[in-house]
């Protein structure tokens, strides 16, 4: 791995194109307690643009089509307020967000994106802001973006103020961003920035003197890998978890002891094709919500292998946290596009023992029963549950024993094409990473892939590597770069 360090080229403030006429924006019972987060840092890497456009040519193009972006997004370019009544809000004020050039030119794209190996530390450095906390919007602007040149690519990183945006609103802006470098002549979807919501509320959160801290230890050792799983990886986990096997309810076994779900020590086993002939009871529709989804059951098999690499005792009380978007869980929903946060964190509790003693269909069910529950009723218990007791958001793992899944597959990453081609990986820097905490990307070849960023502690990410439970499911990402 070359030296690590960048070189900053220089540095500026982009302003919006056009002055705001949005008013200012109280922030919410799903903003407030991400204060004590760190800014969200993801960005792209891309090929290099062809040689015609040089990158002093791209780093203009770039603020540019920034500037005209945070016309459409002004809350990004104001600064956090709070009121004298401790209300705090986002002016959307025209003070401008960070803009960022620097090379690394001595780094290929192929020293960065190492399959089977753990994401370099480099990354970090192609983000603005490290392990800025959010409650800094008051005096720091609420994004910043670096473009970073590389030997044979080129990374744009952004970081987003997390009290300002959830990720469905991160890559909307990022996905806008791209597309009015690219010369789009349209805007698909502009973002929706009404405060009439469940989530607005007059409640106040105290904040301690000089500020929130995050509630995790930023320094812990961490090893943090990206596990790919194809489509076809996801469907076998899928059917493992609906009890069936290419479509159809597993039934029997190859004569070996089976555990009632069709595995044998974590792997599936096959059904005799005489039993598949003869079965004429198959359910062929499927109840949308009585079926464990592709994502529960890589969640559930995530949550098993930790646990077990992590050698707990039995008793130990587990802990699997999922951010879920509550706009579509809403009666009536909320907009698709509103511009900020929207998430509740729905934590599935279980004991070591009962996770790995029982069968894989066992955890995921769990995790499912918590999902589908998560209903409006149950979005509106948690506002008013934080309106009686207003605090900030926990991150962290302080028992050794949690699972902290964030981002989504659904998220449009790969739709970032700034004019050249899509992205040839996404990547993300060193916020709100603690043991235990992973991130889900689409894969890049999308149908259905997954990417998971995993960060675990050193022993813990060694186990997982050994387990060939999960392993059997994770195969290499070939880069066509």
């Amino acid at each position: 791995m070359p030296c690590c360090s960048i070189t900053e080229i220089s540095k500026c403030i982009v302003y919006p194109e056009k002055k705001s006429t949005v008013s200012d924006l109280r922030l919410s019972v799903s903003d407030l307690p991400m204060l004590s987060c760190h800014y969200i840092q993801k960005g792209v890497l891309l090929s290099r643009p062809p040689p015609s456009f040089s990158f002093d040519d791209l780093v203009s193009s770039l603020r540019r089509s920034l500037s005209s972006t945070l016309s459409l997004f002004p809350a990004l370019a104001g600064r956090f307020s709070t009121s004298p009544a401790g209300h705090i809000s986002i002016v959307c004020n025209d003070a401008g967000v960070d803009f960022v050039a620097a090379s690394a030119k001595h780094v290929k794209v192929s020293d960065v994106l190492l399959p089977g190996k753990d994401v370099p530390l480099l990354f970090r450095e192609f983000f603005v802001f490290e392990r800025l906390v959010s409650y800094n919007g008051h005096h720091k602007p609420l994004a910043a973006v670096q473009v970073t040149e590389l030997d044979d690519g080129v990374f744009i990183g952004c970081t987003v103020n997390h009290s300002v945006t959830d990720g469905t609103s991160f890559w909307h802006f990022f996905n806008t961003f791209a597309d009015v470098t690219s010369g789009a002549c349209k805007i698909k979807h502009l973002p929706d920035f009404s405060r009439h919501t469940v989530f607005d509320s007059p409640a106040v959160l105290r904040v301690p003197p000089g500020g929130p801290r995050v509630t995790f230890d930023a320094d812990q050792p961490l090893r943090e890998r990206i596990f790919h799983f194809s489509r076809e990886a996801i469907t076998k986990l899928k059917q493992r978890t609906n009890n069936r096997v290419n479509g159809i309810e597993t039934a029997v076994n190859d004569g070996r002891k089976c555990n009632g779900n069709g595995e044998i020590n974590g792997k599936i086993t096959t059904v005799l094709d005489s039993f598949l002939k003869s079965d004429t009871n198959i359910k062929k529709n499927h109840d949308r919500t009585a079926e464990i989804s592709s994502f529960q059951s890589l969640s559930a098999q995530l949550w098993r292998s930790v646990t077990r690499a992590r050698n707990l005792d039995p008793s130990k009380t587990t802990t699997f946290r999922m951010a879920v978007n509550c706009r579509h869980r809403l009666e009536p929903k909320m907009d698709p596009y509103y511009f900020g946060n929207a998430i509740q964190s729905i934590p599935t509790l279980a004991s070591a023992g009962d996770l790995l003693s029982k069968d894989l269909r066992w955890s995921a069910e769990q995790l499912h029963r918590n999902v589908v529950a998560h209903d409006d009723a149950t979005v509106r218990r948690g506002i008013a549950a934080w309106e009686s007791d207003p605090r900030l958001f926990p991150l962290g793992n302080p028992d050794g024993a949690s699972i902290t899944m964030g981002s989504s597959p659904r998220f449009p990453m790969y739709d970032n094409d700034f004019g050249w081609g899509k992205p040839l990986a996404v990547r993300s820097g060193g916020a709100n990473k603690f043991d235990g905490k992973i991130s889900a990307f689409p894969g890049r070849e999308g149908n259905g892939s997954v990417d998971l960023e995993v960060v675990l502690a050193p022993e813990t990410m060694t186990g997982i590597e050994n387990d060939p439970e999960f392993m059997q499911y994770v195969s290499e990402v070939t880069y066509d770069y």
